[in-house]
């Protein structure tokens, strides 16, 4: 069985961040991305830049194609920014006769610290933007981080993906196993009836014992269900080779792995088979709770 390459696996669970400095603020993306059956996005803007956030839907939507994806900017002063905040003199002065009469009639009361001046309401303007002095950078920050997203989804997927593979081998393993032994069982089976109808001494008829166990072996057969496990096994190698979405075909890929898997155990008459089936079904569900995880 050919080794795939799983170069183009992505897993839907990733972190990424990514910041610019546009003097004097700070700009911060931070995306967050889990496993979901369509894309969803959340995008998350301070209220001056609410404008914005239909571009950055859109860049988002062209870079991912499955999952749920938070995205959420801040945007805050840079401490190390020269540029300083403006003292509202005519506020503080306002302030400062306010307190003036509240005294005559309150005259043990204390004066307002500076502290408390600073943080009256407009006594100090902040130094402000709007969403066409930062667009250029918020879309350029949110490019790094979607790149870097797409990065540790790509490293996540391909660790998803060689663990896919090794319970594929897996699989292989047990149907090669299975394979010399699909004669045998019925035989087995066949000796085994025999032996209870000498023990109870039942006069059978042999012709029509014949026909009885032609009957029940084309019943218990499970050659076909051998061969296509071994057919969705390689199907599964070959998608995980693909430059495309591979999460919704693996997944139907093992609804019929695990049906073959159930058949075959439904149909086996022989403890090892059974045995057998488990093991498959096994490592069929371990494969199932991987490829939730892959776009």
């Amino acid at each position: 069985m050919a080794q795939a390459g799983f170069n183009m696996a992505y897993s839907m669970t990733g972190f990424a961040s990514a910041q610019a400095l546009v003097a004097p603020f700070r700009l911060v993306w931070e995306l967050r991305s889990v496993n979901h059956r369509f894309l969803e996005i959340a995008v998350r803007l301070p209220a001056d830049l609410r404008s914005l956030e239909p571009a950055c839907r859109a860049q988002v939507d062209r870079a991912l194609t499955r999952g749920k994806v938070d995205c959420t900017l801040t945007v805050s002063r840079d401490p190390d920014s020269r540029e300083t905040a403006e003292l509202q003199e005519d506020v503080i002065l306002g302030l400062s006769s306010l307190q003036e009469r509240a005294r005559r009639h309150f005259p043990e009361a204390r004066s307002l610290t500076v502290g408390e001046l600073l943080r009256w309401p407009g006594a100090v303007e902040e130094p402000g933007y709007d969403s066409a002095d930062l667009q250029s950078a918020v879309d350029e920050t949110l490019g790094r981080a979607l790149a870097s997203l797409v990065e540790a989804r790509q490293r996540e997927g391909q660790r998803l993906a060689e663990i896919l593979l090794e319970r594929c081998r897996g699989v292989t393993a047990i149907i090669a196993d299975i394979r010399p032994r699909l004669g045998q069982a019925e035989e087995r089976y066949r000796g085994r009836l025999m032996q209870r109808l000498e023990r109870f001494s039942v006069d059978a008829d042999r012709e029509r014992l014949e026909q009885e166990m032609v009957q029940l072996a084309q019943r218990l057969d499970i050659a076909e269900e051998i061969d296509r496990l071994g057919s969705h096994v390689s199907e599964m190698e070959s998608v995980l080779s693909h430059d495309q979405p591979m999460g919704r075909r693996l997944d139907f890929l093992l609804q019929e792995l695990n049906r073959e898997a159930n058949t075959l155990g439904s149909k086996s008459q022989d403890t090892d088979l059974t045995r057998n089936a488990v093991e498959l079904k096994v490592l069929i569900e371990q494969m199932r709770e991987q490829v939730q995880n892959l776009e």
